[in-house]
């Protein structure tokens, strides 16, 4: 009965299939829940262009988790790389076990966020005088196995950036205090999103970003009328609404599920991979990591098309996403680094303009 009442209570969220526009965003957040090791991606655009609507309708799409019950890592019941410790240890004394079905987590990471809230602490003085490693679990242990985001990530202490991004890339977090070390992991997908106005990142750090989508305030003035119409009477009615859009998030939600056990069995041919590299060479990419989440997203991107075999039109609707933030910036260059990309990838696959 509570729990009844306190869905009353959840805000409604504006549902993904009716977002119009931002293809490339949604493309992106689509791919990185295909494939989360795909790296996350950083949506920079404009004050007021849905962005955070976006990321959280996304959320809504996704197909339930089966959690260990009462878990504070939402640890996975047999994959020992998205399980707690604890989780191990009963599986290895052959304790039972009891699961549940969850909604994909989506934390927010606040601003102002200290990193004993992203990390979670230790109580020193309980493991002292109890002997046991009292850990109050953070951000990043709720965001295991779901999605992690962080607006305006352009302002967040670089320091806080590169533990989201080390925990991200490896799927662990590590807590340490007083020679006491616990260790529990931390796969996610990170969303960053942010203005341009008021800051970039660091290259380093845009780097391990798996993607970089960029948005723009839509100057259509009929297609600007039809997004105010819409959110207009998503507030006024969202029951109805979220009604008149369930079939469509459903067949999303299905094509989404699809295309998560279709890629295993996704191949991309050696000819095609060779090519990648090569666009990334030309562009002078600094290390492989443009490489290897350019092949990733292509074949997610595959997946997503029902198809076991990467095309060049895989690639060609990537290639821009996964590489555009990793060139070097040249101040006095003009070209947006988009259509740069755009422009080697056409002359290394040999695609007329």
């Amino acid at each position: 009965m509570v729990t009844e009442n306190l869905k009353k209570f959840e805000t409604p969220v504006f549902p993904f299939t009716a977002i119009v526009g931002q293809e490339e965003m949604k493309l992106a957040l689509q791919l990185n829940v295909i494939d989360p090791k795909i790296g996350g991606v950083m949506i920079m655009g404009d004050r007021g262009t849905g962005k955070s609507t976006t990321i959280r309708a996304i959320t809504d799409l996704l197909p339930k988790i089966e959690v260990v019950k009462n878990d504070p890592f939402n640890s996975h019941k047999s994959d020992l790389e998205l399980m707690g410790n604890e989780v191990r240890s009963a599986i290895q004394n052959n304790e039972p076990i009891e699961t549940e079905f969850i909604k994909i987590p989506m934390v927010d990471l606040p601003l102002g966020a200290t990193e004993d809230r992203v990390c979670g602490t230790i109580d020193i003085e309980k493991a002292l005088t109890e002997g046991i490693k009292a850990f109050e679990p953070g951000l990043l242990a709720k965001a295991n196995r779901g999605l992690l985001y962080v607006d305006e990530v352009n302002l967040l202490d670089d320091h806080l950036v590169d533990i989201l991004l080390d925990s991200a890339a490896s799927g662990w977090n590590t807590v340490e205090r007083e020679g006491i070390s616990i260790r529990h992991p931390a796969r996610f997908v990170l969303v960053g999103s942010g203005n341009p106005e008021e800051g970039e990142l660091r290259p380093q750090l845009l780097d391990r970003f798996g993607m970089h989508a960029e948005i723009r305030t839509v100057k259509d003035p009929i297609l600007r009328v039809k997004v105010v119409e819409e959110r207009t009477s998503f507030d006024q009615n969202p029951a109805l609404w979220l009604a008149n859009y369930e079939s469509k998030q459903q067949e999303l939600r299905d094509k989404i599920i699809d295309a998560q056990k279709l890629l295993p069995t996704v191949e991309i041919e050696y000819d095609l991979r060779v090519k990648i590299s090569e666009v990334c060479s030309q562009l002078d990419v600094d290390g492989l990591r443009g490489d290897i989440v350019t092949n990733r997203a292509a074949k997610a991107h595959a997946a997503y098309d029902k198809r076991d075999k990467v095309t060049i039109e895989d690639i060609s609707k990537v290639i821009t996403l996964c590489l555009r933030h990793r060139l070097r910036k040249d101040p006095l260059e003009s070209i947006d680094s988009g259509d740069k990309v755009g422009k080697v990838f056409r002359e290394v696959f040999e695609i007329e303009n």
